[in-house]
């Protein structure tokens, strides 16, 4: 017996070993030259050889047969990243491979991030309409978010899942390559803002960071590699609608009371092409693209 994974592949039932099994069924789907080696000689299965595999990922041998054979049942975010990589996993293998990694685990706890907003709060995201503007907690969840916001990022698919999260969407979602033409440099923004946001030790921080160095990979866990550094608080993003096209925003954080434990960011336009681009986004302007959630 055996069942079809998310990932469409065919691996044996066997349910105290899941990561391992499918860890193997993903090595023998691979064929040797999809990864740039040679296909060499005769195999006994069509996929790479756990030496290959092994080269690939910059693991032992010994400790990859630890893995498929279920004596290491927890390796580490950064090995799950290194293996999803060198097997050109797509997001929904490397999601299910970080599922089957955690199985069992207990996350513990301590403080978690901010879901709730203060009336006041959300009273002065009402006074900025129809500026685009978002209240952040320390995961980079959107919490809240203005009309103009959604004009601006909704059509992009940021805000198609809850809650929103700025890092996921950039590491997680193909299209934030286009949006951001800039993508490497803001890329580096949102980490170093999720990296300053929280203690080394949060559960909750570790969480994120783990999903995110298996199902985005190196883009991301390289990123975690470099010396931290205070995120800009202000600063030019080029943005591109796929109504209205590239528009350069200026943005401005402002830190809400420790208690509160979030942020503000304002995006206003950079100069008077963005201005009008945003204008025609306004109430009034284009029709909104059907089927995007209301602010909250």
């Amino acid at each position: 017996m055996g069942e079809r994974h998310p990932c469409g592949r065919y691996i044996p039932m066997v349910s105290a070993n899941e990561l391992g099994a499918f860890l193997r069924a993903c090595r023998e789907a691979v064929t040797p030259t999809e990864v740039g080696l040679p296909a060499g000689g005769r195999r006994r299965t069509p996929g790479l050889r756990r030496a290959e595999l092994a080269t690939l990922a910059g693991l032992s041998v010994e400790y990859l047969a630890r893995l498929e054979q279920g004596r290491d049942r927890h390796p580490s975010a950064s090995v799950l990243g290194a293996l999803a990589d060198a097997l050109r996993m797509s997001p929904d293998e490397r999601l299910h491979l970080r599922i089957l990694s955690k199985a069992g685990d207990d996350m513990g706890c301590c403080v978690p991030p901010a879901e709730s907003v203060r009336p006041t709060v959300r009273a002065v995201l009402e006074r900025l309409e129809p500026a685009p503007a978002i209240l952040l907690n320390r995961l980079c969840d959107i919490l809240a978010w203005t009309d103009g916001y959604e004009r601006l990022t909704g059509p992009a698919g940021l805000l198609d899942v809850r809650p929103p999260n700025l890092v996921r969407y950039m590491f997680a979602d193909p299209r934030a390559r286009t949006v951001y033409p800039d993508w490497e440099r803001v890329a580096d923004e949102r980490v170093a803002g999720l990296r300053v946001g929280s203690a080394a030790d949060d559960p909750h921080l570790a969480n994120l960071v783990d999903e995110l160095v298996v199902t985005a990979g190196a883009p991301f866990g390289d990123r975690l590699k470099a010396p931290p550094r205070l995120p800009k608080r202000a600063g030019v993003e080029r943005f591109v609608h796929p109504d209205v096209g590239e528009m350069r925003l200026a943005y401005e954080t402002l830190e809400l009371p420790v208690s509160d434990d979030q942020r503000l960011v304002v995006y206003l336009p950079a100069d008077d092409a963005a201005s009008k681009a945003l204008d025609r986004l306004g109430p009034g302007g284009l029709r909104m693209v059907s089927g995007l959630g209301a602010s909250p």
